[in-house]
């Protein structure tokens, strides 16, 4: 994992209008999520592994499921997965089970991050920036 610092990091805003904002950018909300913080992905990369910028949030009035929830985004991060190739953990587990289990366990949950895509996902950074502060 690989923190970058932002000015966004303490800054508050409503969580419909954020995904409003990064869904078009190719952010979508991360499975972790919880009803007090979640996570915008941006998928960098899956060669070898997945490679995502990650951009953690956490509900400072209420609940993620409420209505106008505002949320302060935090240190946003890189991060990279390695998954075990070969394996279904769940064999036959059909639709309705597969929308909650889409991920193979990670082989190595903090696998090292590709030099190559560190100032990419910093440049990613700073295009929220310019989206969200102007």
């Amino acid at each position: 994992m690989i923190e970058i610092s932002s000015k966004l990091e303490g800054k508050t805003f409503g969580l419909f209008d954020l995904e409003t904002k990064f869904k078009p950018e190719g952010y979508m909300i991360g499975g972790g999520w919880d009803y007090d913080h979640g996570t915008f992905d941006f998928k960098i990369d899956d060669k070898d592994g997945y490679q995502f910028l990650r951009v953690p949030f956490k509900a400072v009035d209420g609940s993620l499921d409420t209505d106008g929830v505002m949320v302060e985004i935090m240190t946003p991060y890189l991060l990279s997965h390695k998954y075990e190739d070969g394996i279904d953990r769940e064999g036959n587990i059909g639709n309705l089970s597969a929308s909650f289990n889409q991920f193979a366990e990670p082989e190595d949950p903090d696998a090292e991050f590709p030099q190559d895509y560190i100032a990419y996902g910093k440049s990613l950074v700073r295009d929220l920036e310019k989206l969200l502060l102007g």
